[in-house]
């Protein structure tokens, strides 16, 4: 499967429930989000200026993507709930058939921009590999259906590549009536 194949059969609305573990802190995170993949077109401003930014003009956009969030956190305490939005813009670039980066507007992590390596399996599982300052993450992403998806993340500290942070998420994708 090649990375614009893998964000096609991800596009549309999904709902999602993860949880975080912070083994660094010994803590337990539910989350519920809703989230909206698209496609945006090639010739978008913001796809421009982030490529350009990165001085990676030369390269052919295959389909950049954006992805948009709302996510509802509970921590421990029952009464303080925790709510966070945003987007992120995608461009996959192909190094091979199955590897390449991904330019990303908005990390996984930290608010800031990436770029992230990513390979994809046999199986189509997508493996993103993004390197901060201190941290770096393994995001993996595959399909148990085509309405259901699966993501799992470590975090690990770059300087000892102890473990921080694990999560697991089921995202059930939203089918409408027509």
């Amino acid at each position: 499967m090649l990375i614009e194949e893998f964000f096609l059969k991800s596009v549309g609305e999904w709902n999602s429930m993860r949880s975080g573990h912070s083994l660094a802190f010994q803590e337990f995170e539910e989350i519920r989000s809703k989230i909206k993949i698209s496609t945006i077109k090639s010739n978008d401003s913001r796809v421009k200026n982030l490529l350009e930014e990165r001085l990676l003009t030369n390269y052919e956009i295959k389909k950049p993507f954006l992805i948009s969030w709302e996510a509802m956190s509970e921590w421990e305490d029952e009464n303080q709930k925790d709510r966070s939005s945003g987007e992120s813009i995608l461009i996959p670039l192909e190094f091979s058939k199955n590897e390449g980066m991904i330019i990303r507007s908005l990390g996984y992590i930290e608010a800031i921009k990436i770029i992230s390596l990513y390979k994809i399996l046999n199986d189509g599982t997508l493996i993103i590999y993004s390197d901060y300052k201190h941290i770096t993450t393994e995001e993996r992403i595959w399909f148990v259906s085509n309405n259901l998806r699966s993501r799992s993340s470590v975090t690990r500290a770059i300087d000892s590549l102890a473990i921080l942070q694990t999560s697991y998420a089921s995202e059930i994708r939203c089918i409408k009536n027509k």
